[in-house]
């Protein structure tokens, strides 16, 4: 059964937990959630539009609770991977051994992966995928700008942060997509390490850029520009 956590007596839970499984089969099924309906969903799950109206509006209505419990959870899971240091980062890598938290985060979506799976799915809600990444950005963007050289801000770490946020949900959604072959650790070890991963290492050919430089000509560009 996917979880997420409602606070109400233990029948409104069952209710509640039906209707779950049966957004869940709908998605599964390849329904796409814009045209998932009360109707259908009270049916399937074996209530009355009466019990559903109990609870929420609408569908947008109980999405959005649904969502936003889980994106509660991944919220606390995550702040402990964006409190981990570089030379923390760079320790494990050395040991083999996953950034702090990224184990509990990723058993997390495991085992709500039929819910969360279908969500990320493509009949599912992509306006979730944006607040993981929105999430993710959150959380690490503070410990991301520590230390940094002050050339390297502004726009060139915007999308840097943009770049390595969305390609790490990329990366969640390719696991659910090949059905979480991969155990939680392996997947943490994966997603510590591909960050750091620079074009031309899998090939033996690294480059090397000097990133607060290379900020630096850009920063001076973009003022050059603006004078002309």
């Amino acid at each position: 059964m996917p979880q997420a956590e409602f606070k109400c007596d233990r029948r409104s839970l069952r209710s509640q937990h039906a209707l779950l499984d049966a957004l869940v089969q709908q998605l599964s099924e390849g329904e796409d959630l814009s045209r998932v309906t009360v109707a259908s969903l009270t049916e399937r799950a074996g209530l009355t539009r009466r019990t559903f109206y109990t609870h929420y509006k609408d569908i947008p209505d109980f999405v959005e609770q649904v969502e936003s419990a889980i994106l509660a959870d991944i919220r606390k899971l995550v702040a402990r991977i964006g409190a981990a240091t570089l030379p923390e980062l760079y320790r494990n890598i050395d040991e083999l051994a996953p950034a702090p938290g990224s184990v509990e985060l990723l058993s997390y979506l495991r085992d709500r992966g039929e819910l969360i799976g279908s969500l990320l799915g493509p009949g599912g809600d992509p306006a979730f995928i944006k607040k993981l990444i929105d999430l993710a950005r959150e959380a690490v963007a503070g410990r991301m700008q520590t230390g940094i050289f002050p050339g390297a801000l502004g726009a060139f770490f915007d999308y840097y942060l943009s770049y390595v946020v969305t390609a790490e949900v990329g990366v969640i959604q390719r696991w659910f997509e090949t059905g979480l072959r991969e155990s939680p650790e392996t997947m943490a070890r994966i997603m510590t390490v591909i960050a750091f991963v620079r074009p031309g290492d899998l090939y033996g050919k690294p480059i090397d850029i000097n990133v607060p430089e290379y900020g630096m000509k850009l920063l001076n560009l973009h003022f050059e520009t603006e004078e002309i």
